[in-house]
């Protein structure tokens, strides 16, 4: 049988499973990531009970309603087009005539705003007219008594309603179609899916990034520096990821939201949002547009929120926070950039910085400044996100460690057997410190602790060497402290001093 993934075309064994087509394909999967599956594809027209007038004033759209008049309005709607007003008021407007089926009577009613009534001139059904109201009021208008003759209300262009005269005419009637989308679809993450002849797969999506927003850019790459993107929410145009919700992003790029665009929002509600877009949608102040997709919309089209989907982004991260400085230098030069540095030489030395701090920039620039300590003073960290998310949030948000590998930790304070932290960035505006997490029992040493909002130094990170019954790593009882993580090379904090920054770096376990 023969498969598409991403694109390709694939012959495969008859009963073949969906990871035989991956390897077949040389396709990978982040770990965790969905792969969407499209089976046949087709659509089917759906008649609606909705009409587009086309009137000398322009297009009013009106809904027909659960009436026994229905019957009369599809008897006579070939008859409508071509009709000229017949009279208007300040309640009403009407066209005509033509004849129908209805059976005129002399009643008066009470008719309400959007209305759309049939009745008759002279209560003679071959003088049938077609009537808008206007404003609610009380009139004879020769209708039959199923439903005061009213067949259907208007619901779109009803600003033109107030604006037809006797002067006016409809010239088209349309009616309305949908279409039922056949295709049948689905994501997985079981290898073992069985698949048939003809089928798609999706793997991934690709990003083309764009130049005039190197910032924005660098955020989508720090997004999705694990190699896929984590949908949060879903709605009919677009798919949008959280990850880096609320880290401040500058406006760089404004153009129309088309099918495909990437964006990142850079104030108000969402600020830090990524947004995909499945649909086209103007312009948007709040919006800065950092790319575009080039493969793959059918998987971000079948994604849900919690889910993972693999990223393919061009062009590649240059990011080497973290790495042997030697190492680094290898790397730049094989990308065609030019690199420098600065500080320790050494062979433990480890980049700590680096210049321009955008790949978009690297590259336009062709060359980077690095700067490099001794990996002794390089301290590597193990947070607990299952257990303090929201403290999480603020210690990675005042160190830098959502959108970099390495963050600074200035050393505010040491005594005895404690060292105290002073982030650079004070967040304790717009990041609460609820407790979470508190300790429960003895502290082992090198646990790192963050002081909430029970205590005073709110926002305070420490570090012990020993483990303590009575007292949190920042120095606070247990209720004032939360535990975020542990420090893996502890040895490397037990010389710093005051006013000294110390570097560190997340390990995943």
């Amino acid at each position: 049988m023969r498969v598409r993934v991403d694109g390709s075309e694939i012959s495969l064994r008859d009963g073949a499973t969906l990871g035989e087509a991956l390897e077949a394909a040389s396709s990978t999967v982040s770990p965790g990531a969905v792969i969407g599956i499209i089976k046949g594809r087709g659509e089917k027209a759906r008649v609606t009970d909705s009409y587009w007038l086309v009137t000398t004033k322009g297009r009013i759209r009106i809904d027909l309603l659960d009436t026994g008049l229905k019957d009369a309005w599809h008897e006579a709607v070939e008859r409508i087009v071509g009709l000229e007003g017949r009279w208007s008021d300040s309640g009403a407007v009407s066209f005509g005539n033509f004849p129908s089926s209805i059976s005129p009577g002399r009643g008066a009613h009470e008719y309400s705003r959007f209305d759309v009534i049939l009745g008759a001139s002279g209560f003679e059904n071959e003088k049938s007219q077609l009537i808008f109201i206007k404003r609610r009021h009380s009139a004879v208008y020769g209708v039959p008594s199923e439903s005061k003759g009213v067949f259907a209300r208007v619901v779109g262009g009803k600003n033109i309603l107030d604006r037809l005269e006797k002067s006016d005419s409809i010239l088209k009637v349309e009616p309305i179609v949908e279409w039922e989308d056949l295709t049948e679809k689905t994501v997985t993450t079981d290898m073992s899916f069985p698949l048939a002849d003809g089928m798609e797969i999706y793997s991934r999506f690709e990003v083309d990034l764009i130049q005039d927003a190197p910032k924005g850019a660098e955020f989508f790459l720090a997004a999705t520096k694990d190699g896929a993107l984590k949908v949060d929410a879903v709605s009919s145009s677009y798919i949008s990821s959280h990850i880096l919700k609320g880290e401040p992003i500058e406006f760089e790029h404004r153009e129309p939201r088309l099918e495909g665009a990437v964006t990142v929002r850079t104030s108000g509600r969402g600020l830090g949002h990524i947004f995909i877009y499945k649909a086209d949608r103007t312009s948007n102040p709040n919006h800065s547009v950092v790319g575009r997709v080039t493969a793959g919309l059918d998987l971000l089209k079948l994604a849900s929120p919690g889910q993972r989907i693999t990223a393919r982004v061009r062009p590649e991260r240059f990011m080497v926070l973290g790495m042997p400085l030697r190492d680094a230098m290898e790397l730049a030069r094989s990308r065609g950039i030019e690199p420098s540095f600065d500080g320790y030489s050494g062979d433990d030395a480890v980049v700590i910085e680096q210049n321009p701090p955008t790949t978009m920039e690297v590259l336009k620039a062709g060359k980077v400044f690095l700067k490099a300590i001794q990996s002794s003073r390089l301290v590597r960290i193990e947070l607990y996100d299952d257990l303090a998310p929201k403290t999480l949030d603020y210690f990675r948000h005042v160190v830098g460690l959502k959108e970099r590998p390495v963050g600074p930790l200035p050393v505010f304070f040491v005594y005895e057997n404690t060292v105290l932290f002073k982030p650079v960035i004070d967040a304790l505006r717009y990041k609460e410190l609820l407790p979470e997490n508190k300790p429960t029992g003895p502290v082992p040493a090198g646990s790192i602790g963050v002081t909430n909002q029970v205590a005073k130094r709110t926002g305070l990170i420490g570090v012990k060497f020993v483990e303590d019954r009575r007292y949190g790593p920042s120095g606070e009882k247990f209720e004032g402290t939360n535990i975020i993580g542990r420090v893996i090379d502890l040895d490397k904090l037990r010389d710093v001093k005051e006013g000294e920054i110390v570097y560190v770096m997340e390990e995943k376990r």
